[in-house]
Parts: structure tokens; C-alpha cells; sequence
């Protein structure tokens, strides 16, 4: 690998029923994946238009679906990696893992919730592990919608009462223990439940959701 650094994409393929399923009934199921398709399908651009200027390896750790599936999807730019068994923890933790052991030096995490993250958002992460050990990206709902490290802590995924409105407060916690030094970013909405829907509207690349009534 020719850059230090490294972004992570953690996601599902898109099958109807298994997909944003808390968006149901609110949205059908087909209608649920179609929005996780073209939240990850954006979430990959940003990534992609991101690594085109500032050089970095991409990884995507799936659920659901196979490589194949994954890359004829996604286009081949990235290393498509299933995902670790147990808790969103756990498979965020062996991520983590498994990229800093290509000996990476700084990674960054996102999900395909958060559709206002942008090639700015990416650049200020990585500038701020320059000073700090850890970058957060707070969630509206009390989570977050990115984490870059420059080192795997495990405490930071232990502990967690992970989909909760807690996730944010503990996590930070266990850093404080553990004299992480930490960066915030911008607060920023996930798209996780019916009434986050309304958020898509003022987005242009979700503009043909709106359109379609169905949010």
C-alpha cells in the first residue's frame, strides 16, 4: 500500500426485509433497501471522491450477500472483508483489527446512515488524528457516524449499550478512562428511524426519495 491511511465502510447487502428494518412499516421493505442502496451506494462516491485527492486503502465489511456480490455492487476499488461474528462492537473492534494489521496507520470508520457526510467531513478526520488519538463523529441520536483511530483500544467497544442513546456518552467515557485523547466533529443525523426521514429532503442526492412520497 502506498498511503498510511485506511477507511472503513461497515454495511449490509441490500436485501429487502434485512435492511433498515426499523424504517418499516413506515417504508416497505423494498423500499428499505432501495434507501440502503443509495445511502451506501453515496457514502462509497464520498469515499471514492475523497481517496481520488487524498490517497488512502478502502475497505468495506459486509453482511449479507458474498465478494462478488459486494464488488459487482460497489466496483472493485475496495477490499470487500465479511464482518465478524457477535455485537456491532465486536465487528467494529476486528475491523479495526483487521486493517490496522495491514499496518495502517491511521483508520477511519464510517457506517451508510449518516448522509450528509462529505469529503470534508473525511479530510478533517484524518487531520485531527495528527494531534489527537481518537476522532468521533457525534450522532444526532446519541451515537456516532464516524470513528478514526490511530491505534485499536479495545475498552472503546466494551461496555457499549450499542443502538442506544448512550453509545456516544459511553464511548467517550471510556476513552476519558483510558486518557484517549480525543477530537469531535461536526454533529450530524442518521437516517435510523421513521421520523429521521424527513431529513432526506433538503438532500439532493436523496432528492428522487422525497420525490417518490416516501418520506
Amino acid at each position: 500500500m502506498t498511503s498510511s491511511r485506511a477507511i472503513i465502510i461497515m454495511t449490509r447487502y441490500p436485501d429487502p426485509g434485512r435492511v433498515k428494518t426499523r424504517l418499516i412499516p413506515a417504508l416497505d421493505a423494498d423500499e428499505a433497501a432501495r434507501l440502503h442502496r443509495q445511502m451506501v451506494e453515496y457514502a462509497m462516491s464520498t469515499v471514492r471522491g475523497f481517496t481520488s485527492a487524498s490517497p488512502a486503502g478502502i475497505f468495506v465489511f459486509f453482511n449479507g450477500g458474498s465478494k462478488e456480490l459486494m464488488a459487482s455492487w460497489l466496483g472493485d476499488e475496495a477490499e470487500y472483508l465479511p464482518q465478524a461474528d457477535g455485537n456491532l462492537g465486536d465487528k467494529m473492534r476486528a475491523a479495526f483489527h483487521a486493517v490496522f494489521n495491514r499496518e495502517f496507520k491511521t483508520v477511519t470508520m464510517i457506517g451508510s446512515d449518516c448522509p450528509t457526510i462529505d469529503r470534508h467531513i473525511l479530510r478533517q478526520a484524518f487531520s485531527s488524528l495528527a494531534q489527537a488519538d481518537m476522532v468521533v463523529g457525534p450522532a444526532l441520536d446519541g451515537g456516532y457516524y464516524l470513528l478514526g483511530l490511530k491505534q485499536v483500544y479495545d475498552q472503546l467497544f466494551e461496555g457499549i449499550d450499542w443502538g442506544g442513546s448512550k453509545v456516544l456518552t459511553q464511548t467517550l467515557s471510556a476513552a476519558r478512562n483510558q486518557r484517549i485523547t480525543v477530537s469531535c466533529l461536526p454533529e450530524l443525523s442518521d437516517i435510523d428511524r421513521p421520523e429521521d426521514l424527513v431529513n432526506l429532503k433538503g438532500i439532493a442526492a436523496f432528492s428522487s426519495l422525497a420525490q417518490a412520497d416516501m418520506v
